[in-house]
């Protein structure tokens, strides 16, 4: 058995993964969400899907890009 790396559960079926050269090991995937998953820039949610990439910041919806970075259509 191996113990989650977010909650420390010892979990009998327990699974890794690796991002960027290194491994976790998780209970859940709501644990790897906690640990793995960027952040909104804006309003600090977990982003699940792809997400606004603008620069180096990451953003969950339309809704949280600055003003000044929207590009209009």
């Amino acid at each position: 058995m191996a113990a989650c790396d977010t909650c420390g559960n010892d979990y009998d079926t327990p699974m890794a993964i690796t991002q960027h050269g290194r491994t976790h090991t998780f209970d859940s995937f709501e644990c790897a969400i906690h640990l793995m998953a960027p952040s909104c820039a804006h309003c600090g949610v977990r982003i699940l899907g792809h997400g606004i990439r603008d620069g180096n910041s990451v953003y969950c919806c339309e809704h949280c890009v600055p003003e000044d970075a929207r590009v209009s259509t």
